[in-house]
């Protein structure tokens, strides 16, 4: 088991804190692992494991347990000689009404509350109405590039096909399990075909019941065939109008809500710098991992822009960033990444091959006045140097660094 510091060092902030701790992300991207860590933290801080109740509710074992009135009889009468209990409790969203033993629990019992869950949008409607204000959010993700290589030093064997780490993790994504085991590459995409099929299913056909599963497969394949590309519900539904298939834009806009909901897709939204305002239109998508979109639809040469994009903005989200993707007049940047005041302009592209090229990712960041960092992320081996206190790195060395 490979410590992830980040999110750890993020959790024993909130140790023994009245909040109730949510841990979110897509199925597969490590929040069991995580709860584990807690609980090893825990118990290195001198809390006894008969202090500790970790529960399952994927496990059959757990199954007796998953109506509210069942969960809280059973939890509440863990408490060991009136001491604090430790609740860690996995995949929540699986118990019916969950929220109101949990809210009951937080009320009765001097517990500390520990939750992970796959769709965003049910735990937040049930958390906002049962325990407003009494919790936080941590948002788990796949493996960054730099737990990649912690995973690969850990538990790789043999001799790897790519030229570079950064090539492996670039074609393979960042789910544990394919990091964890020696899988060769068709057998990896299989693996993450198989996560893609559990969360399209339960997390997103069956809790939004979804009649019309062929158009939610269609949008799919077209939100991964645009990666990188601004777009609207209505550019989707006229898309799909030219194929002979029919659809409205409301149609198109709930399922890229259940998509978002169970973590598949990322929506991030234009804004104006110079009007300094929210655009509600030509917003772009970003996968929860890049191996969903080489597992259904293959590799393509000329994906690897908008896949670089991908890459930068889960790795900023990761750092804890509000994203944005920024208009100035005609032309855009990629990313405004905003964090307690605090702002990063960057451009992502694959090479800087003309001149052109490099007046389209430097142009719009010598518009910026103002004296945040910028910076232009490519995979360049001959760097260009920098324009007016425009940084320009490679993406490895973006993902690496300490800078924001």
């Amino acid at each position: 088991m490979i410590n992830r510091p980040s999110y750890i060092e993020e959790l024993k902030k909130w140790i023994n804190k009245p909040q109730i701790k949510v841990i979110t992300g897509i199925r597969r991207a490590g929040k069991s692992t995580i709860l584990q860590l807690v609980k090893r933290e825990l118990q290195n801080s001198g809390v006894s494991a008969e202090q500790i109740k970790y529960l399952n509710f994927e496990s059959y074992i757990t199954e007796p347990y998953k109506t509210a009135p069942a969960l809280y009889q059973y939890l509440s009468s863990v408490a060991v000689d009136k001491k604090k209990i430790y609740l860690l409790l996995d995949e929540i969203q699986e118990v019916k009404e969950w929220e109101k033993a949990i809210s009951s629990l937080l009320v009765d019992c001097d517990a500390d509350i520990y939750l992970t869950g796959s769709n965003s949008h049910l735990l937040s409607s049930e958390l906002s109405t049962f325990l407003a204000g009494r919790y936080v959010e941590i948002p788990v993700f796949t493996l960054s590039f730099q737990e990649f290589l912690a995973f690969k030093e850990q538990y790789h064997t043999g001799v790897s096909k790519y030229t570079s780490p950064f090539m492996e993790y670039l074609r393979r994504g960042g789910f544990p399990v394919i990091h964890h085991y020696n899988y060769d590459e068709d057998s990896a995409y299989k693996v993450v075909q198989d996560i893609y099929a559990s969360v399209i299913l339960r997390d997103t056909i069956q809790r939004y019941k979804i009649r019309d599963v062929d158009l939610l497969d269609r949008l799919v394949r077209f939100v991964f065939d645009n990666i990188g590309n601004t777009f609207s519900g209505k550019s989707v539904a006229d898309f799909f109008k030219s194929q002979n298939r029919k659809t409205d834009v409301n149609t198109v806009y709930n399922y890229l809500h259940a998509l978002e909901g169970a973590f598949v897709v990322y929506r991030v939204s234009r804004y104006d710098i110079k009007g300094k305002q929210l655009l509600k239109t030509q917003e772009k998508y970003f996968v929860s991992d890049i191996s969903f979109v080489y597992a259904m639809m293959g590799f393509r040469d000329r994906m690897i822009s908008g896949v670089l994009e991908n890459l930068v903005y889960l790795e900023l989200r990761r750092r804890g960033y509000q994203l944005f993707i920024g208009k100035v007049d005609t032309r855009e940047i990629d990313f405004i990444a905003e964090k307690m005041g605090r702002k990063v302009y960057i451009q992502v592209a694959y090479r800087l091959e003309s001149e052109a090229t490099v007046e389209r990712e430097f142009g719009p960041l010598l518009d910026i006045k103002d004296h945040y960092p910028k910076y232009v992320v490519t995979m360049d081996d001959v760097w260009k140097d920098s324009i007016s206190g425009i940084q320009h790195l490679h993406i490895q060395d973006f993902l690496l660094s300490n800078f924001i």
